[in-house]
């Protein structure tokens, strides 16, 4: 787990462990739910957020626990993903304008 300033953030391999599932899984997500993006260092690596697990643990849960297929699950957590994917949006580039400051001498 790597630790911001106010936002704590988990690497796939970290994530993948917690919720049981292979990173393979939590990749093709992403291309399946909009508002599943997560954050990126400077050298690609993929960095979530409190707020991505959140949305992981119901994707997780509507689809393995609930039955649902992927498409029920996007049209289920639709009604969020418009606000989730601009605060998603906002708190990557936050984030990435942050890593740029600390890097300059």
């Amino acid at each position: 787990m790597t630790k911001g300033a106010d936002a704590k953030t988990y690497k796939i391999g970290q994530i993948a462990k917690e919720l049981g599932l292979e990173p393979f899984v939590l990749r093709f997500w992403e291309t399946e739910f909009p508002s599943l993006k997560p954050l990126r260092t400077p050298k690609g690596q993929r960095l979530y957020t409190e707020e991505h697990l959140r949305l992981l643990k119901d994707i997780q849960r509507l689809m393995h626990q609930e039955g649902m297929t992927l498409s029920g699950a996007r049209k289920k957590l639709g009604g969020a993903t418009r606000d989730d994917t601009l605060k998603s949006m906002v708190e990557s580039e936050l984030l990435e304008i942050r890593s740029l400051l600390r890097q300059q001498p």
